[in-house]
C-alpha cells in the first residue's frame, strides 16, 4: 500500500524543475589582456648602430601583444645600421608598424618595406639606389671587399624589396640606376602584392587600404 501512495503522490520537486529551466544555456567568460603602443621616430640619417640600441632592445624584448610604430622621414644612411634594424623587426614577436611620413631614400626605404604593415600618406616618396662605399688596403684587399660588399647588397635588396620591386628593377639598381616613385606608385605596387598578381610572391601579403594610408603585413 505504500508503494501504491507513493506513486500518486504529487511530485515534490516542481520548483526545482523551474529553477533548472531558468538556467542559462551558455555561460559566458571574459579575458582581457594589455596591449602596448610604441612609437619611434626615425627622422633624419641614419647614423652609427649605437645611437638605436634602445630600439632594438624594445623590438626583440617586447612581446606579441605589443604593437611598435617606426615613423620614417630620412634620406637613408648607415647600412649596417639600417640592417640591423630590419633584421631585429624580423625577429621581434610585436607587430612592426613602418609609416612613411614624407620621404624614405636609399636605406630608409629598406626600413620601410621591412615592417609588418605599411602605412604612407598621399605626398611621400621612396628612392633606391646602389650603395656607396670607401675601401683602403692593398689593391687585392679592396678588390676583395668590392666583391663581398657588393654580394651581400645584392642578397639583401632581393631578400627585402622583392617583390616590391621587380627583378628587372633590381638589377637596374645594381648597374647604378636610381628608382623614384611617389606615394600613387607605391600604392599601385603593394595592391599588386595583395592581388597576388604573376611574378609576385609576397613576403608580406596582407593590404588594409584607407583613404591616404596603405598597409602591408608580412605575417
Amino acid at each position: 500500500m505504500s508503494r501504491h501512495l507513493q506513486r500518486n503522490l504529487p511530485r515534490q520537486h516542481d520548483d526545482d524543475d523551474d529553477d533548472e529551466e531558468s538556467l542559462p544555456r551558455f555561460r559566458r567568460y571574459e579575458a582581457q589582456g594589455t596591449v602596448r603602443q610604441i612609437s619611434f621616430y626615425l627622422s633624419g640619417e641614419i647614423g652609427d648602430p649605437i645611437h638605436y640600441t634602445e630600439l632594438l632592445y624594445t623590438l626583440r624584448s617586447a612581446s606579441n601583444t605589443d604593437v611598435i610604430f617606426l615613423h620614417l622621414n630620412t634620406p637613408g644612411g648607415n647600412f649596417d645600421t639600417g640592417l640591423q634594424i630590419i633584421n631585429n623587426i624580423a625577429a621581434s614577436p610585436a607587430h612592426v608598424i613602418t609609416i612613411l611620413e614624407a620621404r624614405a631614400y636609399s636605406m630608409g626605404a629598406l626600413l620601410f618595406l621591412a615592417g609588418d604593415e605599411l602605412i604612407l600618406h598621399d605626398t611621400c616618396q621612396l628612392m633606391f639606389h646602389n650603395y656607396s662605399s670607401a675601401s683602403i688596403g692593398k689593391g687585392n684587399e679592396q678588390q676583395a671587399q668590392v666583391l663581398a660588399s657588393s654580394k651581400w647588397f645584392d642578397k639583401v635588396m632581393r631578400h627585402v624589396c622583392k617583390p616590391f620591386l621587380a627583378d628587372e628593377e633590381l638589377e637596374r639598381i645594381f648597374k647604378g640606376e636610381d628608382i623614384w616613385m611617389d606615394s600613387d606608385e607605391i600604392r599601385r605596387r603593394l595592391h599588386r602584392i595583395q592581388k597576388g598578381e604573376p611574378s609576385t610572391t609576397p613576403r608580406k601579403s596582407r593590404v588594409r587600404a584607407e583613404p591616404g594610408l596603405e598597409k602591408k603585413s608580412r605575417k
